[in-house]
């Protein structure tokens, strides 16, 4: 058996998005079923509805950053209860067999994680993800939201903020740390958050000055724009983690010669063009350069946890589900101040 529900669905990578209805399953025995509230506005969403990535499958429901409400539990449920304040992050489902997903890194599964949308799941059928008014997930992939965080800015932690979690705490920011964050936006302003909070001395990096205002705010203790040549000489050596969040071309010699001896530089950001670099920028001081996805369910968990311990949330600006569209060109134009998150009520 299926339910309806109310969903804002690309139908091609030219065409905007538009209002319709989609088919949900009724929730099996281990399954939930949950009433969206809130949805966060991801750069991904963009690219799979306008076809920047390969293989997206039309028509498509996009949203990965899900907050909403118990509705409904299957038989054999344990871990959810109606009324229960959940979310769905980046992925629905792996294999569960994997030495990656036994060790809880899901996100890694070596068949290939279950996307929240543009997968196909264990029934055979297209995910859709979370621009609808309801989803049924496996109750092992949906997160509890605790108390201490509103539906709406809990919403973009299920992507940007555990993308900027799972680096910050796998490569040890904290006290005594210098941790950099190249860029403030939706990913980056979740980085100065979290990073502050761990106890690090956080500096942010940004081509100009205009959201120094906020950084500071949110807990940076210095900013720097990288327009400013000077910068790269005055910040030589210093810092003991640098987490790159944009997804356009950087130097990245430039940034990997910031790093102290040891230091390590996250790619988070996925620029569409191929990086280079001089071998002689990681081996002259022992520089490390990586990359990070998101977290598996257990430490996205403990980021919902420690945001809610903290009172971290998203930053956001709340909109109705017709303004879809325009939050997209508004995305791409830089301008938003940090995370679109749609009101699910308004499908």
């Amino acid at each position: 058996m299926t339910t309806l529900a109310r969903a804002y669905i690309a139908a091609s990578a030219t065409s905007p998005l538009q209002p319709g209805v989609i088919e949900r399953r009724e929730p099996g025995e281990f399954e939930v079923r949950i009433g969206i509230k809130f949805t966060g506005i991801c750069h991904s969403d963009i690219h799979t509805a306008r076809g920047d990535w390969a293989g997206v499958k039309y028509p498509v429901v996009v949203g990965h950053e899900i907050a909403g409400i118990v509705e409904a539990v299957g038989a054999r449920v344990t871990g959810h209860a109606v009324g229960d304040r959940v979310g769905v992050g980046c992925f629905v489902d792996s294999c569960r067999e994997c030495v990656n997903c036994r060790a809880g890194e899901e996100q890694h599964c070596q068949a290939g994680p279950v996307s929240t949308y543009n997968s196909v799941g264990r029934d055979g059928l297209p995910t859709a993800g979370g621009y609808s008014t309801s989803i049924v997930v496996d109750e092992n992939y949906v997160l509890g939201i605790p108390d201490g965080i509103s539906l709406e800015e809990a919403a973009p932690l299920l992507c940007a903020g555990i993308t900027m979690y799972s680096p910050l705490r796998n490569w040890g920011a904290g006290p005594g740390k210098r941790v950099a964050i190249i860029g403030m936006g939706g990913l980056g302003h979740m980085g100065v958050k979290i990073a502050a909070a761990l106890g690090a001395e956080v500096s942010v990096l940004s081509q100009s000055l205009k959201k120094q205002e906020d950084a500071l705010r949110l807990g940076a203790q210095d900013y720097y724009a990288t327009a400013d040549t000077g910068t790269f000489e005055a910040l030589k050596d210093h810092f003991d983690l640098i987490i790159n969040t944009v997804s356009a071309e950087i130097d990245v010699d430039a940034y990997l010669s910031l790093l102290a001896v040891g230091g390590t530089m996250v790619m988070v950001g996925l620029p569409p063009q191929p990086l280079s670099l001089r071998t002689w920028s990681l081996a002259g001081y022992r520089r490390n350069l990586t990359g990070s996805k998101m977290g598996g369910i257990q430490q996205t968990q403990e980021m919902l946890d420690f945001c809610a311990a903290h009172g971290l949330g998203a930053e956001v600006e709340i909109i109705p589900a017709s303004k879809i569209n325009d939050a997209y060109e508004r995305v791409l134009a830089s301008d938003v101040r940090y995370r679109f998150v749609i009101d699910a009520t308004t499908y």
